[in-house]
């Protein structure tokens, strides 16, 4: 059973994720939708915080580089990991002023902690997916 802790915790992920996706609704008029399967209060520390600036990046990605395209957030939480999946629909190609950095900063932040993050084009769209131990 989940102490009281767990659950908070648990919520505050979901809650972060759901203010993400508010926040880029509203500076982008666009749709954002997050679904979330699985207990994320066993998230340590550390990968919770690469949840959510992963997050944070790929909608900054998909804000910059998508223009037209919608987002879908899913977090899925088992017994030994939790996978982040960010992807959009692709949209008209917006400028590509980045430097490349940000999907560096992800890989490097999800490996430092022993997880996983590939990006990349999909079917009509963008997909960045992090994997972090639980």
């Amino acid at each position: 059973m989940a102490s009281q802790q767990d659950c908070r915790d648990r919520y505050a992920l979901v809650d972060q994720l759901q203010d993400l996706a508010k926040q880029f609704r509203s500076t982008t008029g666009r749709t954002c939708e997050v679904s979330v399967s699985g207990d994320a209060g066993q998230l340590a520390p550390e990968a919770w915080l690469a949840v959510v600036r992963t997050a944070q990046e790929a909608l900054t990605n998909a804000h910059k580089h998508a223009p037209d395209a919608q987002v879908m957030m899913d977090l899925r939480c088992a017994q030994d990991w939790c996978e982040l999946e960010v992807r959009d629909t692709g949209g008209t190609s917006g400028e590509s002023t980045g430097n490349g950095y940000g999907l560096v900063g992800m890989r490097e932040r999800a490996e430092l902690i022993g997880g996983t993050l590939d990006a990349g084009p999909v079917d009509e769209g963008f997909r960045v997916r992090l994997r972090v131990p639980a």
